[in-house]
């Protein structure tokens, strides 16, 4: 590794660690030639898939518009930010588990209504209802008795 001061190419590691997600290293180093110390971080390079959309057009995924389109279902529910960049994350790592270079965007939609579901039924029926784009009160009605008649736990 150059150095970043002089431009050396030799500088030895001194401390290597996890960094604190637990997805790369941080490692410190010392430039033999001029003695400063200076820090790298080294992390696997995975490759997004892209998203196929509805009309044909296709995108890069983007952890940050499912996370915006969580947060949005969410509003003023009594959901944590962090429980949501973990849903968020899930998704994303389930279809990079996948290894494929292509996703289809109901398949993401589908994952973001299955854990909203399990997360909180109001913003799972606040984001179906858009997702599913309801044209009449009866579609709507229609989801909120399923969702009803599954529920475990009547109140």
């Amino acid at each position: 590794m150059k150095c970043p001061y002089c431009n050396s190419p030799d500088s030895k590691v001194t401390d290597s660690r996890l960094t604190g997600d637990g997805f790369g290293i941080r490692r410190r180093r010392f430039c033999e030639k001029c003695g400063r110390r200076f820090t790298t971080y080294e992390w696997v390079q995975e490759t997004l898939p892209a998203v196929k959309k509805k009309d044909g057009r296709r995108e890069p995924f983007d952890r940050q518009k499912l996370l915006r389109g969580l947060i949005l279902a969410c509003q003023k529910r009594p959901v944590a930010h962090g429980q949501l960049e973990a849903v968020a994350l899930n998704i994303e790592r389930s279809f990079l588990d996948r290894g494929e270079s292509e996703i289809d965007g109901r398949e993401i939609g589908e994952k973001v209504m299955e854990s909203l579901e399990k997360l909180d039924r109001v913003a799972y029926v606040r984001f179906a209802s858009v997702y599913r784009n309801f044209q009449d009160p009866h579609q709507f009605i229609e989801e909120l008795k399923r969702l009803i008649e599954s529920d475990p736990s009547p109140s």
